[in-house]
């Protein structure tokens, strides 16, 4: 078994260990599972990425920690779906069809497509050039969305 597959295991388990959500120290890690912490970071960016169901978040300072949570399923399984299928680049126009499509399925508020309209909308992004524009718009409405997750 290689070293990538033993530490995605051992991620796993503390992440079942622990209801879907597992908070551990990198270098505390490596060294327990005798490798080096670029090996985890390797792992963690290749194996719990947002589109495997994870949502991964780092933190600096004090021994840092990294913190991988497991998304849970119902209307994070929808989310999950539609995010994989979004592509790269969106535009305003298919950004406010998604938006508008989570509200009248109750899977967002009122307030809350408010507010994700108006972080993809056109006068938020004009200053940047197409089609760099549109890949951002993708961008901010994927990590919205998982956010919801």
């Amino acid at each position: 078994m290689k070293i990538s597959d033993i530490i995605e295991n051992v991620l796993k388990e503390l992440i079942e260990e622990t209801d879907g959500e597992a908070r551990f120290q990198r270098n505390e890690l490596a060294s327990r599972l005798n490798c080096v912490p670029s090996q985890i970071n390797y792992v963690i960016n290749s194996r719990f990425t947002n589109a495997h169901g994870y949502i991964v978040e780092s933190q600096r300072g004090g021994g840092g920690s990294i913190t991988i949570r497991r998304v849970s399923t119902g209307n994070s399984g929808y989310i999950m779906h539609i995010v994989s299928g979004m592509g790269d680049a969106i535009s305003q126009q298919s950004a406010f069809a998604f938006i508008r499509n989570f509200l009248d399925y109750g899977i967002i508020s009122e307030r809350e497509a408010k507010l994700m309209n108006g972080a993809v909308s056109n006068s938020v992004l004009r200053r940047i050039e197409q089609p760099v524009q549109d890949i951002l718009r993708a961008s901010i409405m994927k990590n919205m969305l998982l956010s919801l997750a």
